[in-house]
């Protein structure tokens, strides 16, 4: 069973920086595409980062140059650094992993989601 655990939300002042992380564990042969999406109050999940497998990143147009999304293969952990952040930013952010597991199963999975809140 594969299993994603965020970890690296909180509060912080607009203007400061987070880093997130989501970890995957368990029988895992390989990992596609990671990604970061977040959902707000009342609102729908929204894409804010993916990267490939070779490390190609992809990002929304309002957290480009602001956000970085990194990987660890070895690690089988994705990252967002989240610099500048602005009161928009605030809400639940969830980690997303397409995983081939060792049955040769290929998943889509979702962390269990970490809150950032931006406020002064």
């Amino acid at each position: 069973q594969v299993q994603l655990v965020e970890s690296g939300g909180g509060l912080v002042q607009p203007g400061g920086s987070l880093r997130l992380s989501c970890a995957a564990s368990g029988s895992i042969r390989s990992i596609a595409t990671m990604g970061w999406y977040r959902q707000a109050p009342g609102k729908g999940r929204d894409l804010v980062a993916t990267i490939t497998s070779d490390g190609r990143p992809n990002y929304s147009e309002s957290v480009k140059v602001r956000f970085t999304i990194s990987r660890d293969n070895a690690k089988n952990t994705v990252y967002l650094q989240m610099n500048s952040l602005k009161t928009e930013d605030k809400a639940g952010y969830y980690c997303n992993e397409n995983i081939v597991d060792g049955d040769f199963t290929y998943h889509e999975h979702w962390g269990q989601g970490t809150q950032v809140t931006v406020s002064s």
